[in-house]
């Protein structure tokens, strides 16, 4: 039973109903041939009654008159054989009397005048037996146990005194060739009906079980490939395979929720572990540098006044206040206060990035500028874009090309970074700005991630396109009054 449960239904189906055609043609095979054989044998025993009857009624003055030849001669011409009845011939005829001696039969060898039939052993010996427990004017049907041979015994009568018996002994054999011939029918009817039910049971099993196969098969998708299984061909009918169809859509959608929902969750505790850190961070540096700038400040108050120093100073303290907001951009609930983006920014950064690039051994180049300043904060935009650069530098590797286009479309400023270098895999793509994510040894895994969240709080849009040889980070950033309520304020 195990092996057959693990068959697939293209071949459970049409085995289960070959398996059904082949019962019932038993069944109505065992039916037949126990209706012929009751067919046959009351035929033989009414024959056998009729001629029993017939033979008493002739013998009765043979047997008075002890005329032996003459009940010979009768018993003869009874026991003719008739070509188209075979099986209604008597193998063997006995006439005895009342204490079971022979008197005649069809095989005076083997049953001499004058000798008791039980003699010869066998079934002739059980009808002694038998005799004894009926009336001896009663005709009967006999059937010792065990025996090839039944008899119909009809008893000898003349005037109400019983004379003796006519046994006529009919074997069982002649049976046995209308059951083969019948059995035979039907075999052959049957394996005609197998020939036309196989291709048709073959083309019902497909029709059938391909839904459930394929339904199957969708199912070996869970909980690795939902997508996959979401997009399987289920059958949408009515019927029971149908709503078991439309149930796994649905168990495969909440499937889909619930993992998207750990993965949001999973996300919300790593950017609540990295804004605490962040923000422990932000505390630690920010003293220091108040310090310093408060120092730089009375200096530039109470110095005394030397060109250079001055000079010295203004660079330490614009160097200071970039670290400030530097700081200030991984708190994604900090407002700051900051200048315009300008296109003096962009050829600042491509300074910076300049010699990461001669290192690495990687082209920077410019594909278009801003034609004037835009009112967004520089410092944040300018980390967004030193953060991509330098990225684009290290995948683009030796003799590699990092271009840089910055436009203004509307009221939204638009950044693209592309480099041709290392593309990034299709299955990493959903991760790629969550923290401590990186596909560089050399990495930390937050420089995308800030560049995430410096985006998302200046209301704006980040993309990237990736194939071999190609790869495009695209922002798009809102300057209109719309987007500056909720970005960080400038100053003059």
């Amino acid at each position: 039973m195990s092996i057959l449960s693990d068959v697939s239904l293209r071949w459970k189906i049409p085995l289960r109903v070959m398996a059904a055609v082949l019962g019932t043609a038993v069944a109505v095979t065992g039916a037949l041939v126990a209706r012929e054989y009751d067919e046959i044998r009351q035929n033989l025993e009414g024959h056998a009654r009729s001629m029993g009857r017939v033979l008493a009624h002739t013998l009765v003055m043979p047997v008075l008159h002890d005329d032996i030849w003459r009940a010979y001669e009768i018993l003869q011409s009874a026991h003719e054989r008739d070509p188209a009845a075979p099986e209604l011939q008597a193998e063997v005829v006995l006439v005895t009397d009342v204490d079971f001696r022979v008197f005649v039969s069809t095989r005076p060898r083997e049953f001499p005048i004058g000798s008791s039939a039980a003699g010869r052993g066998g079934a002739y010996g059980l009808l002694r037996a038998e005799l004894s427990r009926g009336a001896d004017t009663e005709q009967r049907v006999l059937e010792p146990p065990d025996s090839p041979v039944y008899f119909v015994m009809s008893p000898l009568i003349a005037d109400g005194v019983a004379l003796g018996h006519v046994i006529l002994g009919y074997s069982k054999t002649p049976f046995l060739p209308r059951f083969l011939g019948l059995v035979g029918r039907a075999a052959l009817v049957t394996l005609l009906v197998l020939v036309v039910i196989l291709p048709i049971s073959w083309v019902w099993a497909q029709r059938t079980g391909q839904p459930l196969l394929r339904l199957a098969q969708a199912m070996r998708h869970v909980p690795l490939e939902l997508e996959a299984a979401r997009l399987a061909d289920l059958p949408h009918s009515r019927d029971e395979i149908g709503q078991l169809g439309e149930a796994f859509r649905r168990m495969v959608g909440e499937l889909r929720n619930k993992q998207e929902l750990e993965r949001q969750m999973l996300v919300s505790e790593r950017l609540a572990a990295i804004g605490r850190l962040t923000a422990g961070i932000a505390h630690e540096i920010n003293n220091p540098l108040a310090g310093m700038l408060t120092a730089i400040n009375t200096y530039k108050r109470h110095g005394d006044g030397d060109p250079l120093a001055a000079k010295a100073l203004s660079l330490l303290e614009r160097g200071l206040t970039q670290i400030r907001n530097t700081v200030a951009a991984l708190l994604v609930e900090s407002r700051i206060e900051d200048r315009p983006f300008a296109p003096q920014d962009i050829d600042d950064l491509l300074i910076l990035v300049d010699a990461e690039a001669h290192i690495r051994g990687a082209t920077v180049a410019v594909d278009g500028n801003l034609a004037s300043a835009l009112p967004l904060p520089a410092t944040l935009v300018r980390q967004i874009v030193l953060n991509l650069l330098l990225n684009a530098v290290a995948a683009a590797g030796n003799g590699g090309t990092v271009r840089l286009r910055a436009h203004a479309s509307g009221d939204r400023l638009v950044l693209a970074v592309f480099n041709d270098g290392l593309h990034i895999p299709r299955e990493e793509l959903p991760y790629l700005f969550e923290p401590f994510t990186t596909h560089n040894e050399s990495g930390h895994g937050l420089g995308l991630w800030i560049v995430y969240q410096i985006v998302q709080q200046l209301n704006g849009e980040i993309s990237v396109e990736s194939e071999p040889g190609s790869t495009t980070f695209t922002i798009e950033i809102p300057y209109g009054q719309a987007a500056r309520s909720n970005a960080p304020t400038l100053s003059d």
